[in-house]
């Protein structure tokens, strides 16, 4: 084999982070059933009723809430940090656009119109509703992502919570009943504010740390004032 067919990038290097955090998202979703599983099981026991199969227990609602409940705070953090990085700045941090370029930018420097590129997406070089619609494409996926897992979680934890209160012989409730209940905005915020701590622990942190070779930590060396510098 030549060494210029060698130094040719391959699919599984090309998509290698994708590839890695897909794979650890998989083994990591395996585990949570498991464990979710055992920790059902436990509380059935516990409430002098039968254990289940795990087949039922992936298949039922109260493992749904738990999966959708931390899916739609992810991609909420996602959405306010596209939509949110247009405008706002954190000097010193990569993960902020140098402070003067707060905005949404020239055409000129987002190759768009008239400034598209041969190798621009087709979107960008069109002059009508394409452009504007995909020149916000990520925001507007990210936020309806995180509004479809959001409904998805209203729905599974009404279903979840109806039969808790069956098993506590209490009446379940209804869907609006059950979005304006603590079990579901405690559910929520709790991953809401998680979400937002840690994106503000990365933009400040970034300022003063460093990770060697990483594109979401200036070079070691860059001066803490170094805004939108990526190692």
């Amino acid at each position: 084999m030549s060494a210029d067919r060698r130094r040719q990038p391959g699919f599984w290097k090309d998509n290698s982070l994708t590839l890695a955090f897909g794979t650890g998202f998989l083994v990591v979703l395996v585990a949570q059933a498991l464990a979710g599983h055992a920790d059902f099981n436990e509380q059935l026991t516990t409430d002098g009723l039968a254990r289940i199969g795990l087949g039922e227990y992936v298949t039922s609602s109260d493992f749904a809430v738990d999966v959708t409940e931390n899916w739609q705070s992810e991609f909420l953090q996602f959405f306010l940090f596209v939509f949110g990085t247009v405008w706002l700045v954190q000097r010193g941090s990569p993960e902020s656009k140098e402070v003067h370029k707060a905005g949404t930018e020239s055409d000129r420097e987002q190759r768009v119109g008239d400034h598209a590129g041969a190798d621009s997406p087709a979107w960008a070089g069109a002059r009508d509703w394409r452009q504007r619609v995909y020149s916000v494409s990520l925001g507007l996926v990210m936020g309806g992502l995180f509004l479809l897992s959001w409904f998805a979680q209203s729905i599974s934890g009404v279903a979840a919570y109806g039969e808790q209160q069956l098993r506590q012989l209490q009446d379940p409730v209804g869907w609006g009943e059950y979005i304006g209940s603590p079990d579901f905005w405690n559910r929520t915020l709790q991953n809401w504010q998680s979400e937002l701590l840690a994106v503000a622990a990365m933009v400040i942190l970034s300022v003063y740390l460093r990770q060697r070779g990483s594109p979401e930590s200036k070079p070691v060396g860059s001066a803490h004032t170094s805004t939108g510098v990526e190692g």
